[in-house]
């Protein structure tokens, strides 16, 4: 008989989210551990899998799960390792599926939580009926999953689709975690957005609820909150954070012609702060004839369960 479930791990820089799925998409037990807490992968993998047989005992036994399927930063779907993530505490080349499945007893497939969140979407969420569109995780950082004529975009070598490092200051651009200077990420990612409030508070003297916060503590929901309130600096910094994201999007445009760019993640959850200017950046910046074509929505999936359930997916193809 067909095992009835599969597992979905959503590792992320701050928090690692997995649950029990069952064929029609719905998360019947789920768990979740602090990603950052663990310096050492092999306790990260040792913690995990405790979470894992919880969950998997709930649902009945690893004898019902088919397979777990893991969305990670800069996971790679062709050899199941994770490689040199910089978002993560490990930083060498992790062999994580095989690790988690030497632990739980269980087959495991992995590959980019960004390209995760967009089998999740085109399964279950905004992208349903789409084949060509992408998918931008606004997090600790800046994520894609590509999806070109109904496939996932993996390149030769597993790692295609890294837009949060495209280049979008070439020059004094910020350092970015991966090494480089100028990246998307560094300005666009939930910590990127924090980077700004800093940079502002700083060179400027304008009024501003942020300034009752320790500088190094503020977080982009620092931000939210104060613009939510009407503070004039933080909704500017999602302004300029907002005409970043349109830059890029217009050139993203111009690569695929999706017909949509679906924005995930947490700092999604800004809404119109957000989506306005780049709205308005992006099409300042289109080809003449992508104008008008792209529309850009909001996952309509709970934050964590596109890119659960998208790993999740990865699931049933194991045998």
């Amino acid at each position: 008989m067909e095992k009835p479930y599969v597992v979905g791990i959503d590792i992320g820089g701050t928090n690692t989210v997995f649950g029990v799925v069952d064929a029609r998409g719905q998360i019947l037990y789920s768990g979740a551990i602090k990603t950052g807490n663990f310096p050492d992968v092999n306790d990260y993998v040792s913690e995990l899998a405790k979470g894992l047989k919880l969950v998997i005992n709930q649902a009945g036994g690893k004898e019902v799960i088919k397979g777990i399927g893991v969305g990670a930063p800069n996971g790679n779907f062709f050899n199941g390792c994770i490689e040199f993530a910089p978002n993560l505490p490990w930083k060498e080349k992790i062999p994580l599926a095989q690790m988690i499945s030497d632990k739980v007893g269980i087959p495991v497939a992995l590959t980019n939580d960004a390209n995760a969140a967009a089998i999740g979407e085109m399964t279950y969420g905004a992208a349903r009926g789409m084949k060509d569109f992408i998918v931008i995780t606004l997090g600790t950082g800046v994520g894609s999953g590509i999806v070109v004529g109904g496939n996932l975009v993996y390149g030769h070598d597993g790692f295609a689709g890294e837009l949060g490092h495209v280049i979008m200051r070439r020059n004094n651009g910020r350092l970015c975690g991966c090494g480089r200077t100028g990246c998307l990420e560094a300005y666009a990612s939930a910590t990127g957005v924090a980077r700004t409030a800093r940079e502002y508070l700083e060179i400027r003297n304008d009024a501003s609820l942020l300034r009752d916060l320790a500088p190094d503590s503020i977080t982009s929901k620092d931000v939210y909150d104060a613009a939510a309130k009407g503070d004039a600096l933080a909704i500017e910094i999602f302004e300029k954070t907002g005409t970043i994201l349109g830059e890029a999007f217009a050139d993203f445009v111009a690569f695929s012609s999706p017909e949509a760019i679906i924005l995930f993640g947490g700092l999604a959850k800004a809404g119109d702060l957000l989506m306005i200017p780049i709205k308005r950046s992006m099409e300042k910046n289109m080809l003449k004839v992508f104008a008008g074509k792209t529309k850009l929505l909001f996952s309509q999936l709970k934050e964590s369960d596109a890119a659960v359930l998208g790993a999740s997916a990865l699931g049933w193809e194991l045998k």
